[in-house]
């Protein structure tokens, strides 16, 4: 007969399929992600938020005529250069976490790697992040309020052997350049500016604490 598990090893598990899940991302196109993470891309202005870890929830959220033109004016600032538009679209994507926090409830999302909030609704891990911050990057594509970039897919780092945790962020691509930089609001609590950065900067990041522990 098996012993039962000791609260120490069962969470030890769940953080193990959790990140795991981040491991395994698809490199398809942005809309792809969608169908094989769980989750609902968006429809006409309509964006479905995830959370509770791995879009175990799915909250509906429709933006208005005021919401787009307030999007609108965030990403025109940027109009300038494709460096400015990545700042702004780091602040669209904080106006989107505080946009939709008190339907989700998730004003009181904390950023970085929180195992013990799996399963909360209003708390959400890379997988959540990824989703929502793609979802919104393709609302404003749909819209043409993006000049210097493309929205392409999520993109993920890590695999315990080098170090570091499975993780995964969402990503834009740089029109002239062909650049791909990650847009990863995950690391930040809610209503917080992503980090952006060249992806091959960002897959070189990770914290070394598995080989610490």
């Amino acid at each position: 007969m098996f012993s039962p598990l000791s609260p120490t090893a069962i969470m030890a598990v769940a953080a193990l399929l959790i990140v795991t899940a981040c491991a395994s991302q698809s490199t398809s196109e942005a809309t792809g992600w969608f169908g094989t993470h769980d989750g609902v891309p968006p429809k006409a202005n309509k964006v479905y938020i995830c959370h509770g870890f791995g879009c175990v929830y799915k909250t509906p959220v429709e933006y208005s005529r005021q919401d787009l033109a307030r999007l609108r004016v965030i990403l025109v600032s940027g109009r300038a250069s494709p460096s400015a538009e990545r700042q702004a679209i780091a602040h669209a994507v904080a106006w989107q976490e505080r946009r939709v926090a008190v339907t989700v409830g998730s004003e009181e999302d904390v950023g970085g790697f929180d195992i013990e909030n799996a399963g909360v609704s209003g708390q959400m891990d890379c997988i959540d992040e990824s989703t929502n911050t793609t979802s919104l990057l393709l609302v404003t594509q749909k819209h043409k309020m993006l000049r210097h970039h493309d929205v392409s897919a999520p993109v993920a780092r890590g695999f315990f052997l080098d170090g570091r945790y499975p993780h995964a962020t969402a990503t834009v691509t740089e029109k002239k350049t062909g650049t791909v930089y990650a847009v990863d609001s995950w690391v930040n609590a809610n209503g917080k500016r992503p980090d952006i950065m060249p992806i091959d900067h960002w897959l070189a990041e990770g914290d070394r604490w598995f080989l610490s522990t």
